[in-house]
This record gives structure tokens, C-alpha cells and sequence, in this order.
């Protein structure tokens, strides 16, 4: 009988992150302060984070220890499971082989509790009463909402307003955990004011509920901030995923020859390719990994390499990345966990060095090879993660038509069972390429 999933134990759980800053080849810039152009000190950024995480945004120890206290919450979803695409590879009649690591078996229902979990961590441990977050789709909201349950914190979440519409169930799974959920841009901040005055009817973006969320954050003495993707931490606390797949593939003698993540921030990607782009950056292997992003929002394939800030108010550090500029707002598309201006530094640093590839989709393109996906493996894929399903089946054509037996991986980072109203749109032929 062939083998489905490959598993391991609990206490084969990684006990140390990896950090990929001290193998790039090229060092990263630093933030900037907006104002002076000088570099952003630790004193700059305690406003709004923890101490410990400002330690390792700039670390440049290689493993940094997982703390016992988020590795037994981990065990409630980790070590998740690989499988082998049986079902997948015979729809296709591809002689390559595909796994797909798979991250929507956590209570959240994607990756994004390998960070929350630890963030919420750090800012129980410095005596931090509330955190302040945004959301697109609502998976990130839900993995913090989650993670300050179990630290007795309480959440508000900043969700951007046309998934705060289009998906009710994810706001309400947010409220069952405990978080105050508010459509994004709202009366509640300055920078939503302005927002709304300037477009009554915004949709909303990540970067303008950066800014509420920072905003809040800052005037609260007893509240900081909480980012689920870009930033150095948040790609560090994701490497539990990669590590793990080397674990599981080696149990088959197994090595891709591509590794596939879709890109919004960055944060599933890097948490699957980073521990295996430390053998590539160490010329041990030889692999292409490669970004999907959707063609709506393109930072790393339509976007420039420059200083930008991470949020719309302007009220974040300079970040040196690939940006749509700040200002941008992308089309109302479901994959809302995508919709972000800019992406993580270290992704667009290793893109800037041709370490990665990337590539861009249209959202209809995207759920035929949901549909796909899901008719063969059984799994419903959420929109972000069908960008990779997608590449995924485009690279295993590949190989069909060329007779190659390579090894695909891609990181399916949550289900979609609460983005059924995005199929129904699917289906019903009303969804287009660039807005609901």
C-alpha cells in the first residue's frame, strides 16, 4: 500500500527556530526611522514590541530556542502532517511526485499560530495586557484571538472591511476566542478618520489596518502591537513548519527539486523554503523555490525594491522591500491574507539576489486548481494557499510534458471552510480576475 501521510511524534517537534539572517548572502538592510533616515534603534520599536522579539528580529545566532511554554501548545496541532499527493499526481498523469505539507490542522485553521502563540508568549512574559492586531482574510486575527486565550490577554482586532464583509464566520471565530473585532477603516483611530474621509467606501487594505492597529497599540501603555507576517520574528517562528517537512521527506529519502509557498507578507513561505534554503545558500543542494502571489496585488513581480513603509498612515519604520507603494490599495480579491503592499524583507532581499523565483496569478486561474485539488485530495484549500496549488500543478504538467520525475513541495497553508461564499462566487461564474 503506498504511503499517504508521513508523521512524526510529538516530542520530534524542532526545539529551536531557525534564522536565516547570518546565511543570506547579501545583509539586510536595516529600518529606517521616516524621519532622520537613521537606523531604528531598540528603544524605537519597545513602544510597540517586546523586548525578546526585538532580540530576534536582529539576531544573528543561527537557532534561537523554542520556549518549553509555547512548545506544549504547539503539540496540540504540531508536528502536522506531510502528505504524498497520490490522488493529485494521478488526476494529473504526471510522473512527478508531490507532497504538501499541511497547516490547516491547527484550531486556527492555518500556520499563523506558530507565531501567535510565541508573540503572545513574549508579551505575557513582559507584562503586556492587551494586544492590537490586523487582519485580511481572517486567519492571522484568529491565530492571535487563539494564542491570548491562552495567556490571558485580551485582542482587538483590526479586520480589513471587505473580508470583515465577505466573511462573516472568521469574525465570529475571532469573538468566540475572546478578541473585539472592528471593520478596518473605522472611526476608532486617526488614521481610519482620515481614511474615511478621504473614500467613504474604502474596502480596506492590510496596510491601512497596520496603521490602526499600530496607532492603538501606541496610546495604550498596556497594549503593544502584533504582526503575523513580514517582519524577521514572525518568518523566524514559521521555520517549524520547513524544519519538519526535512524530517518527514528524509523518512522517505526524499529532497524537492522545487518548493512552492504562496506570498502575502511572506511568513508560510519562508516557513517552508527557509530550512531548505539553508542547504541551497550553503551549495549542499541544488532547488528552485518559488512565491506566488496574485496578480492583484504583485509586489514581488510588478512591485520595486525600495524603502517603503509597512503600514498606509506612514506611521511604521522605512522597511527596504519589494512595494506596490503604501498608498496602493488592491483590488476587493478573496485571497485576503495576500492583499498586502509590500512583502517581508528577507523575501525580497532573496529575490533581489535571484535566490528565489516568483510568480503572479489571476484569482479565477487560482480556483480551478482549488477545484482540482480539492476533487482529487479530498482537502478544501484556502484561496491564499490555492497560489500554490496552482504552481504546484503547473510544475507537475511540466514534468509530465518533459518526462521528469521531480519532487514538488508546497506549504497548504490553511483550509477553506470559511471561504465556501468565495467558491459560491466561483462557481455562479460572478468571480473576476481583479475584484468582487
Amino acid at each position: 500500500m503506498q504511503q499517504t501521510k508521513i508523521l512524526l511524534e510529538e516530542n520530534d517537534i524542532p526545539k529551536k527556530w531557525y534564522n536565516i539572517l547570518p546565511d543570506m548572502p547579501t545583509p539586510l538592510s536595516p529600518p529606517l526611522n521616516p524621519a532622520t533616515k537613521e537606523p531604528v534603534g531598540p528603544k524605537d520599536l519597545s513602544v510597540i514590541f517586546p523586548m525578546e522579539l526585538i532580540k530576534q528580529e536582529v539576531s544573528q545566532e543561527r537557532f534561537i530556542p523554542i520556549p518549553d511554554e509555547v512548545r506544549d501548545i504547539y503539540r496540540l496541532w504540531r508536528p502536522s502532517p506531510l502528505y504524498r499527493a497520490h490522488r493529485l499526481e494521478t488526476a494529473l498523469k504526471t510522473p512527478a511526485k508531490i507532497y504538501y505539507k499541511y497547516e490547516g490542522v491547527s484550531p486556527a485553521g492555518s500556520h499563523k499560530p506558530n507565531t501567535a502563540i510565541a508573540q503572545a508568549y513574549y508579551n505575557m512574559k513582559e507584562g503586556m495586557e492587551r494586544l492590537a492586531t490586523e487582519t485580511g482574510a481572517g486567519q492571522w486575527g484568529s491565530a492571535l484571538a487563539l494564542a491570548t486565550t491562552y495567556f490571558d490577554l485580551k485582542c482587538t482586532v483590526y479586520m480589513v472591511k471587505i473580508s470583515y464583509q465577505q466573511k462573516p464566520y472568521r469574525r465570529s471565530l475571532m469573538q468566540l476566542w475572546g478578541a473585539d473585532v472592528i471593520p478596518s477603516p473605522s472611526n476608532l483611530t486617526n488614521s481610519g478618520k482620515k481614511m474615511l474621509e478621504k473614500d467613504p467606501d474604502s474596502p480596506g487594505s492590510l496596510g491601512i489596518a497596520i496603521s490602526e492597529a499600530i496607532e492603538d497599540a501606541a496610546t495604550h501603555e498596556d497594549t503593544h502591537y502584533s504582526l503575523g507576517s513580514v517582519l524577521n520574528h514572525v518568518m523566524l517562528h514559521q521555520t517549524v513548519i520547513g524544519q519538519e517537512a526535512k524530517e518527514q521527506l528524509a523518512q522517505v529519502e526524499e529532497y524537492p527539486d522545487y518548493i512552492i509557498g504562496c506570498v502575502g507578507g511572506g511568513s508560510n513561505f519562508a516557513g517552508i523554503s527557509f530550512p531548505f534554503l539553508m542547504d541551497k545558500l550553503a551549495g549542499k543542494k541544488n532547488l528552485k523555490v518559488i512565491a506566488v502571489e496574485p496578480t492583484a496585488c504583485p509586489s514581488l513581480t510588478g512591485g520595486e525594491f525600495r524603502y517603503d513603509f509597512g503600514d498606509t498612515a506612514g506611521l511604521t519604520p522605512l522597511l527596504k522591500m519589494y512595494t506596490m507603494g503604501h498608498e496602493y490599495v488592491p483590488p476587493a480579491i478573496h485571497a485576503g491574507g495576500l492583499r498586502y503592499h509590500g512583502d517581508s524583507p528577507i523575501v525580497s532581499q532573496l529575490y533581489a539576489d535571484k535566490v528565489i523565483d516568483a510568480v503572479a496569478y489571476h484569482q479565477t486561474e487560482v480556483f480551478e486548481a482549488a477545484v482540482t485539488f480539492a476533487r482529487s485530495e479530498g482537502i478544501v484549500p484556502a484561496p491564499e494557499s490555492s497560489h500554490a496549488i496552482k504552481c504546484a500543478i503547473d510544475k507537475a504538467l511540466e514534468c509530465k510534458k518533459k518526462k521528469e520525475k521531480k519532487t514538488i513541495l508546497f506549504n497548504l497553508s490553511g483550509h477553506g471552510h470559511f471561504d465556501m461564499g468565495a467558491y459560491d462566487s466561483y462557481f455562479s461564474g460572478k468571480m473576476s480576475d481583479e475584484a468582487e
